[in-house]
């Protein structure tokens, strides 16, 4: 799925919007055991209290493709048959009224599944009458020739409230606050099926996880019967150790330099073209980088063969898990330095009288803790 199809269903989870009439749940403490079920009605809430309810829902889809944001394949077989698709499908046929299967849904994802603390599993079912698009992007009045039905699961963690004292406006007095146990944010969750193209495609999901360094692995084979995803963060340390490993002396500050530029500039006109697609770079690539900026063609099929056993020789990487968009900072066991991006090009390297250096051009005015000072 790519941004644009996440952005029109994460638009659906208001109370005016959204065909989602019951939200299904149940509370797991630390120990895995289902301590209740419920079937809350969102007609019996307040607007506001469906709001709050649904945006939990909503925050299953979002963060960055590619990162908080991962597509899921299930195996041809499983399709034909598996029993983790075969469920996922009932409750979608049922519209989650298959009291059964929601049940075993919970059994599965608390067996399989170790979070600190107590949370909830938050379930809702929509019906999207997807919209005919015009060739403007812009949305026709009329219906499209498609309803799509999914799936929508929020896995939220439940912490109690601190002890402490409150003020009563009525009675003018201070009195101790009553202990309560409040609805966090989702730490991870899930759509099925999935919206491509937008439309439906049955051999996907979309899987979401609050942090970038955890994908859940015995969650995901146990829901989706399906391979968990190497997450966002484990990419970027691995592509940090294959250039270094790889290109061993030729690491030089100025090709990973090119690496970054080349690959943050990608990304900038990918959002400057408002591309559909996810962005995603391969192998080659990275190859032709390191071959422009003086790597030998040994150190670039070194790094091939390495990137091919980190991460498969056909896969396709987002270039945002890949390098850092926000932050260019270099380090020394003594000293770190951090630079603005937008102007990398002020850091150079240098060798003089046998001794190596890290060149900073000072055009402007420099300060050491806050105090100008002059060269």
């Amino acid at each position: 799925m790519n941004e644009k199809e996440v952005g029109e269903l994460r638009r659906r989870f208001k109370s005016e919007k959204s065909s989602i009439t019951h939200i299904f749940g149940c509370y797991v403490n630390d120990s895995r055991q289902i301590l209740a079920e419920f079937d809350q009605s969102l007609g019996m809430m307040t607007e506001e209290e469906q709001d709050r309810l649904l945006s939990l829902l909503r925050k299953s889809l979002s963060g960055g493709v590619g990162k908080n944001l991962v597509d899921l394949s299930f195996p041809t077989q499983e399709v034909a048959g598996g029993t983790a698709h075969r469920l996922l499908m009932r409750l979608r046929g049922s519209k989650l009224q298959d009291a059964e299967a929601v049940h075993t849904l919970y059994e599965t994802i608390s067996q399989n599944l170790s979070l600190d603390g107590d949370y909830l599993i938050l379930l809702g079912c929509d019906a999207y009458d997807v919209p005919w698009r015009g060739k403007d992007g812009q949305d026709q009045d009329e219906a499209g020739a498609e309803v799509f039905t999914y799936l929508v699961c929020s896995i939220c963690p439940v912490k109690q409230t601190k002890p402490g004292l409150r003020y009563d406006r009525q009675e003018n007095q201070c009195h101790e606050r009553v202990l309560d146990w409040l609805i966090s944010a989702p730490e991870l969750g899930f759509l099925f099926p999935a919206f491509d193209g937008r439309s439906t495609n049955l051999y996907g999901a979309l899987l979401y996880t609050r942090g970038a360094a955890e994908t859940y692995p015995e969650l995901i084979d146990a829901v989706f019967h399906s391979e968990a995803p190497m997450p966002a963060q484990s990419q970027k340390e691995s592509f940090r150790s294959l250039l270094g490993d790889s290109l061993g002396a030729d690491c030089r500050i100025e090709v990973v330099q090119a690496v970054q530029e080349q690959l943050c500039d990608m990304m900038q006109a990918h959002k400057e073209n408002h591309e559909r697609e996810p962005l995603v770079v391969s192998k080659t690539t990275v190859r032709r980088i390191l071959e422009q900026n003086g790597v030998p063609e040994e150190k670039a099929e070194a790094f091939e063969t390495q990137y091919d056993e980190t991460f498969g020789a056909d896969t396709e990487l987002p270039p945002r898990n890949l390098v850092e968009t926000n932050k260019y900072e270099l380090r020394t066991a003594e000293v770190s330095i951090q630079v603005d991006p937008e102007h990398r090009d002020l850091v150079q390297s240098r060798v003089i009288d046998g001794v190596k250096y890290l060149l900073i051009r000072a055009d402007g005015s420099v300060s050491l803790n806050g105090v100008t000072v002059q060269l």
